[in-house]
């Protein structure tokens, strides 16, 4: 429950716990129509290897129930379908299998109705009708029954939560047992000479191209000062593991500028 007096951070401003949604949810509508195309200038492209390598560690299998959350514009949902089906596809090759792709699905949960527009008009134009949901709900109180799915992808969103270990304690909830949690977030970068070019790229270049692209400059500035406020690695990971994730283990990308942390509900 979140008390009047409570404070968290909203980049690097102290704001009342109670507004950080708000905010967050002004930032995300305000960049929604370019969401996508701002994501390929600013890594160059990168963060489509980075959800590609996240996919795979998550393994998708058909049949299967996944909730992807803060995915609103569906790039996590469209490759967890698609790796289904070229698993299904490559089984019914072999004769390992006779089944297809049938029964998998993913509810895409957003606090943001902006994003999700925007996925469903992505998956409309890539004719995704099957398999998918869409849900506008909030991370912290995830509108699905306990134990439910069998696997919950969060990708660039569990930063932008009011409280982060509210959020991995629903993660758990709504997981089957056996069920596995997957997040890829910014992290902290373990390259010394990396982490000070990190420093100046994000908080000179990224909020001019925020500026000229997205004609936003300051959600840009809160993107690159949310990343700071982030959780480090090793911590994050003490974190699931205090709201019962088990297995627990991360994996650093491209220097620790970006990190996987998966866990499991045993």
């Amino acid at each position: 429950m979140t008390r009047e007096n409570d404070t968290t951070h909203f980049g690097f401003k102290t704001v009342n716990a109670a507004e950080k949604a708000s905010l967050v949810r002004g930032v995300f509508d305000s960049v929604a129509p370019r969401y996508d195309l701002m994501n390929d200038l600013m890594s160059g492209g990168i963060h489509r290897l980075w959800k590609d390598a996240f996919v795979s560690w998550l393994d998708p299998r058909p049949g299967r129930t996944y909730l992807d959350v803060a995915g609103g514009t569906g790039d996590i949902a469209f490759r967890i379908l698609d790796a289904t089906e070229r698993r299904a596809a490559a089984a019914l090759r072999t004769g390992s299998s006779t089944d297809g792709p049938k029964g998998t699905h993913v509810t895409v949960c957003d606090i943001n109705k902006e994003m999700l527009a925007v996925g469903r008009d992505r998956a409309l134009d890539r004719g995704r009708i099957d398999g998918l949901s869409w849900t506008c709900g909030d991370a912290e109180a995830i509108p699905l029954p306990d134990r439910s799915v069998d696997a919950y992808t969060i990708a660039f969103g569990l930063r932008n939560v009011t409280r982060i270990d509210q959020a991995l304690a629903e993660a758990r909830r709504v997981l089957k047992p056996g069920g596995r949690f997957l997040c890829l977030e910014f992290s902290t970068v373990v390259l010394p000479v990396l982490d000070r070019l990190y420093d100046v790229y994000s908080f000179k270049v990224l909020p001019a191209m925020g500026k000229y692209v997205a004609r936003d400059a300051e959600a840009y500035q809160y993107l690159a000062e949310s990343i700071r406020k982030f959780p480090p690695q090793g911590e994050l990971l003490t974190r699931m593991e205090a709201q019962g994730l088990k297995q627990c283990k991360y994996r650093n990308l491209s220097g620790g500028i970006a990190a996987m942390h998966s866990g499991w509900r045993l």
